[in-house]
């Protein structure tokens, strides 16, 4: 039997018998983002220490009623319009309460528990963004959003959140330290040319634990890790520059080399 042959039923004709009101739809679908950043931890080291960027929801409204979960902390987001994706509902949301744009935003899990969302049967969309400092230093509270602030990962959960937002915090951690670890994400965060130190700082910042087991490997790896490149000047000698160290060190760049698989173990 050919493919023109197959018996098949059109929309239009399924639709004629479809009763909408036989199905329970969601109350709503929303989107979140755990917009992440890094920054150093004083000046004077390479250390660096992971921030995760939350709003503290307005007690009312914008029609002067009561805000359900006012006052409490939560990531960026909100409902998707009708004529947009969720990805494309959480860049929206993320640019109306915190007035910020023009970052990467990566989808990494829905959430639909029940009673999650006091409102109803409400699906969120959790979304990630791990972006440079100079991204958010202009954040400004808007729309529902009475403060934006950014806290160290520690000082997260002593807060008080809303809805399940601890739940999706805690994911959206556990995916970014696994992107740090499984892909060259670091780059977005290192200058052009930078030393394996740099890098290893950087890495531990956001994997943490993960990180430091892998920690005897790391520097024995390096010179043959693809993804990056030792930094020749001009007559083919290795670049050197005196940072952090007491003694010149050499300076590495990231190539273009896709990775697939735990790079730091």
């Amino acid at each position: 039997m050919s493919n023109k042959d197959v018996e098949t039923v059109s929309a239009q004709d399924a639709l004629k018998e479809y009763d909408v009101k036989k199905y329970e739809t969601p109350a709503g679908y929303t989107s979140d983002i755990a917009v992440f950043t890094i920054v150093p931890k004083n000046a004077h080291s390479q250390e660096q220490v992971l921030k995760l960027m939350l709003i503290k929801r307005a007690l009312v409204n914008g029609e002067g009623k009561p805000n359900i979960e006012g006052g409490k902390w939560a990531l960026p987001g909100g409902f998707i319009q009708p004529d947009e994706s969720a990805y494309e509902g959480a860049v929206r949301e993320l640019l109306e309460e915190t007035t910020i744009s023009g970052v990467h935003v990566k989808h990494f899990g829905v959430y639909d528990a029940p009673g999650r969302d006091p409102r109803g049967w409400i699906i969120s969309n959790a979304h990630y963004a791990l972006v440079p400092m100079n991204y958010i230093e202009l954040r400004k509270a808007a729309d529902d959003a009475m403060e934006v602030e950014v806290f160290d990962m520690e000082e997260i959960f002593q807060l008080p959140l809303a809805f399940d937002h601890e739940v999706i915090i805690r994911d959206a951690l556990r995916q970014v330290q696994e992107d740090m670890m499984q892909t060259t994400l670091a780059k977005e965060f290192l200058p052009k040319e930078f030393t394996l130190s740099e890098l290893w700082h950087l890495v531990v910042s956001v994997a943490g634990e993960k990180a430091i087991e892998s920690y005897p490997n790391f520097h024995r790896k390096a010179k043959s890790l693809s993804f990056i490149e030792e930094v020749k000047d001009v007559y083919g000698e290795v670049k050197r520059q005196k940072r952090f160290a007491k003694q010149p060190t050499k300076l590495y760049r990231f190539t273009n080399d896709y990775v697939k698989k735990s790079i730091y173990k």
